[in-house]
């Protein structure tokens, strides 16, 4: 049975060094998406930086400008850390439509008791200089929410909005991924 054991530990030894013969010629291959590249060429954080975000075209005190100048703000903060990023190369145009469903609706009362909350949005990305839609494409939403008893208005307000909040910041990282990811693939 002593015997057993250096087999086992000959074994192991063996599969470790496999391992770490098959992982050397990759070893050097990782780089962070946001690192500095070393070379003085731009970084994914200096082409992001140099998106530019308008406002939305939503019209005031409508429904969705709420919405439009959340989705903006968390999209800012994203791509530049703070509200303002370097002098921009592209523009980005962002356009929205929501829609509220119910779910599920109590029989007794005919109330919906879960109510789903849907934002979809779509973007172009453009090259300033050049005016040319460098990037495009489109990005979704689903939200669901309950609804409490008929009695709490206030709380299904509330509820509403916060499902509201959820979904645009689902979008502004869904955008922020496909933009980093564009980006990357380029450098």
């Amino acid at each position: 049975m002593s015997s057993a054991k250096p087999a086992e530990l000959k074994k192991f030894v063996i599969r470790l060094a496999l391992a770490v013969a098959l992982a050397a010629p990759v070893a050097g291959c990782f780089q962070p998406m946001y690192a500095d590249r070393g070379d003085g060429s731009p970084t994914l954080r200096d082409k992001l930086n140099a998106i530019e975000v308008p406002p939305l075209d939503i019209p005031n005190g409508s429904r969705n400008s709420r919405l439009g100048v959340e989705l903006r703000n968390k999209l800012m903060f994203k791509l530049y850390g703070s509200a303002t990023g370097a002098p921009p190369l592209y523009t980005l145009k962002i356009s929205i439509s929501t829609s509220r469903s119910s779910l599920i609706v109590d029989p007794s009362t005919q109330l919906p008791t879960i109510e789903n909350y849907a934002i979809d949005a779509s973007y172009q990305l453009k090259d300033i200089a050049t005016g040319k839609t460098v990037m495009s494409g489109n990005t979704f939403s689903r939200v669901e929410y309950d609804v409490p008893g008929q009695s709490q208005r206030f709380a299904r307000t509330r509820a509403g909005r916060d499902a509201e909040d959820r979904a645009v910041q689902e979008i502004a990282e869904n955008i922020n991924t496909r933009l980093a990811s564009f980006f990357y693939a380029g450098m």
